[in-house]
């Protein structure tokens, strides 16, 4: 699965902590998009997508969330909780987001603008994707998985 915990280099001191995202040093792609989720109930589910081509790095600035993760070959748990980690995301990987924790603030960098033609909402969909029926765009096939 193209998933993978990044280990975020702090600096601080007793003043306070800081960590620097930077493109193609510790995000491993050009930054195209970054928007943040906050004031999210606990008993809310988000995400139920896939994206055929764009990649992400999630990164949970304050409090916790969870994240269902799928790539067609079962599903895998992974708790974000700590500001100093992010989660990288490949493409055609199924995530759900819950458990908010009430001051989560969860911040996403996406590797390309937004395209709503670039979900898959449908988890059915998804899987006969992910499993070798490629998303055809135009009349030239999507090189995926």
């Amino acid at each position: 699965m193209e998933i993978e915990r990044i280990q975020l280099q702090k600096h601080g001191d007793s003043r306070g902590m800081l960590v620097a995202l930077e493109q193609e040093r510790n995000v491993p792609f050009e930054i195209r998009r970054v928007y943040y989720l906050f004031a999210t109930k606990g008993d809310v589910h988000r995400g139920q997508h896939a994206h055929r081509r764009l990649n992400q790095l999630a990164i949970s600035v304050r409090g916790s969330v969870t994240f269902l993760l799928d790539d067609g070959t079962g599903p895998v748990e992974v708790v974000l909780n700590d500001p100093s980690q992010g989660l990288l995301l490949g493409n055609m990987v199924w995530r759900e987001l819950y458990d908010f924790s009430d001051d989560c603030v969860l911040m996403v960098l996406a590797d390309q603008l937004y395209d709503p033609t670039d979900y898959i909402t449908n988890y059915d969909e998804f899987l006969r994707e992910a499993h070798g029926t490629r998303y055809r765009e135009g009349p030239v096939a999507w090189p995926g998985r």
